[in-house]
């Protein structure tokens, strides 16, 4: 099987970021900073091309996640949303001595993908099962490829998850919470942006309208993973936001990956503090 793929991702590092409409946008245009580019970043796409490269096929790929990963937990969440979780193969990495033969075949899925690899290994990574090779570790393409090709849809086709008048506002909300909705950001930047989201909760139910979408699955990813619900702080439409979002089946019911096998809306998991380190974006 030729490994190379049918396209490639030109999105990199160049998020376009666009105005959320229907109520207070929580989103503005600001310069991304420059980032420099890890050797171990692998981001090719799911194609089309019968003749070569990755073309989506039920059961020919498989994710490996990490416990405890913000990233890892947005692509469980949707796995279940799009109905993936029988199609698509998921392992999940906890510490090496809890789970050496899922660590042995990311190691050889690294290997097989770059020859003499002895870097980190890195999740989230997609990897193909027929060659053994690492489709992509780039998160926002394998959401991208998730919500595409592997799920049946295509440009004529477009996911509900993802639909084309809201790119440009997804694609907002996501860099807004990587910048200012995570643990490490300043205080006064993460209260206003919090301000900002509870605000636009009060004119819809969902982040970006009225219909559940990928910015829904970033969002409450970004809230949950700030920690305890007193993160969120005097924030009655975020609170209840979480708590709705976790009553979904797609989503866990409680916010964090699960330590064990059988938990609802994430199978599979290893205790947060062995998490591998995230694959690069």
């Amino acid at each position: 099987m030729p490994e190379t793929a049918s396209r490639s991702s030109s999105t990199g590092n160049s998020i376009t970021c666009g105005s959320i409409s229907s109520g207070p946008s929580p989103c503005a245009t600001h310069p991304r900073p420059t980032v420099a580019v890890p050797s171990s970043r692998i981001h090719s796409r799911i194609g089309v091309g019968l003749a070569g490269g990755f073309y989506p096929a039920p059961h020919r790929y498989e994710l490996f996640l990490s416990a405890g990963c913000p990233r890892s937990l947005r692509i469980s969440i949707t796995l279940g949303l799009l109905g993936l979780r029988d199609s698509v193969a998921t392992t999940f990495l906890g510490h090496p001595a809890r789970t050496p033969e899922a660590h042995a075949s990311l190691r050889g899925a690294y290997e097989a993908t770059m020859h003499h690899y002895d870097g980190p290994l890195t999740a989230p990574a997609l990897c193909d099962r027929w060659s053994g090779r690492i489709v992509s570790n780039h998160t926002p393409d394998i959401l991208r490829d998730l919500a595409g090709l592997l799920s049946g849809h295509d440009e004529a086709r477009p996911s509900a998850l993802r639909p084309p008048e809201l790119t440009a506002g997804i694609e907002a909300l996501r860099e807004l919470l990587d910048r200012d909705v995570t643990p490490h950001a300043g205080t006064s930047e993460r209260s206003a942006a919090l301000d900002l989201l509870d605000q636009s909760l009060a004119l819809r139910p969902y982040a970006l309208g009225e219909e559940l979408t990928a910015g829904d699955v970033d969002l409450w990813v970004a809230l949950v993973h700030l920690g305890p619900v007193a993160a969120i702080g005097d924030r009655p439409r975020l609170q209840e936001y979480v708590r709705r979002l976790c009553g979904h089946p797609a989503f866990p019911d409680t916010p964090r990956m699960p330590e064990t096998p059988g938990t609802p809306g994430v199978p599979g998991g290893a205790a947060a503090a062995d998490s591998l380190p995230q694959a690069p974006t």
